[in-house]
């Protein structure tokens, strides 16, 4: 079990890998509302490319289809994944919304 968790901190990104080690945040460390930040202009980033890529594609003018194939997955995997964060954000505001003091 231990492995399996090795290796999907392996997968993370930098920044992520980062605060899972450094969980006590120092004054140089950038709060949750950078990271987001960061993640959608990656993500806005990554769709340019994609549609760039599919411009390319219908015109004939790709020269690698395989480069391009991969642009447009990571950008799709890229959406998903910040479609999720969406919406585990609402899900919490909504509990939190519920929580009687």
């Amino acid at each position: 079990m231990a492995d399996l968790l090795n290796k999907v901190g392996e997968i993370l990104p930098k920044e992520l890998q980062a605060a899972s080690t450094n969980p006590v945040p120092t004054g140089d460390d950038k709060g949750f509302a950078d990271l987001l930040q960061k993640s959608l202009n990656q993500t806005n980033t990554l769709q340019q490319n994609a549609e760039k890529a599919a411009v390319d594609i219908a015109t004939g003018q790709v020269k690698d289809l395989h480069q391009a194939a991969i642009a447009i997955g990571k950008a799709e995997t890229s959406m998903k994944l910040m479609l999720e964060v969406r919406n585990k954000a609402v899900s919490a505001y909504k509990e939190i919304l519920r929580t009687q003091l």
